[in-house]
């Protein structure tokens, strides 16, 4: 199945190289591009994308923004987040409103296809550079602190589902939490699996930000 790309970028040469390369993709289509947050949200009601690429920072409304409209209409595509290091401290917020994923702008191109069929297939994805220390700028800040898991969410998980939770939160793949916890990697999809039903998560990025708000993650280096 082909998957349907909306590219959102204030910078045409960037929006240009990533359409060429969809085009090549053979399993990937662009169906609409815009340089403002205000026309990806209109671009991606009309055209109704799988995945949405979209950069932080642009003219008028941002990405977050955009986001976070784009995921409040039914059957909301995935948003790939694009953005540079100096970016970190709005990453959080975009994933709050609803983004499955981040990659910073110096990815190769290449990867970010990759990317853009990992956020297709349903999961989360998160740049490995930046992921902990992005959580850590922020859950360090009193006053961005987002609201506390409640506590039923704590306790319906099991003790091996707490495991994995703090696994994810680490940043672990399903291949690292099987080893770690001596399980088969399938095991360790299906734990994650139950844990994203559980926890009414859309994908792996929110069980992080979940993990490191009941406090499975240390923010201590």
């Amino acid at each position: 199945m082909t998957v349907r790309v909306v590219l959102v970028d204030d910078q045409p040469l960037i929006r240009s190289a990533l359409r060429i390369l969809i085009a090549d993709s053979g399993d990937l289509t662009t169906v609409g591009e815009a340089g403002t947050g205000d026309e990806a949200v209109s671009v991606v009601s009309r055209t109704r994308p799988d995945v949405v690429v979209m950069d932080i920072r642009m003219p008028g409304m941002d990405g977050i923004e955009a986001t976070r409209r784009v995921m409040a209409a039914p059957d909301a595509p995935r948003v790939l987040i694009l953005t540079t290091f100096d970016d970190d401290e709005y990453v959080y917020a975009a994933l709050r409103a609803g983004a499955s994923g981040f990659l910073v702008k110096d990815t190769g191109l290449d990867e970010i296809l990759g990317a853009i069929r990992v956020i297709a297939a349903g999961e989360g994805l998160m740049a490995p550079r930046a992921t902990r220390l992005l959580i850590e700028q922020f859950v360090s800040r009193p006053q961005a602190v987002p609201q506390p898991v409640s506590s039923r969410s704590a306790d319906i998980i099991t003790e091996r589902e707490r495991e994995v939770l703090t696994l994810i939160g680490q940043g672990k793949a399903n291949g690292e939490i099987a080893s770690e916890l001596w399980i088969s990697v399938a095991t360790a999809k299906a734990h994650v699996g139950r844990l994203l039903t559980k926890l009414d998560a859309r994908d792996r990025v929110q069980l992080v930000i979940i993990a490191y708000e009941m406090g499975l993650v240390s923010t201590s280096r």
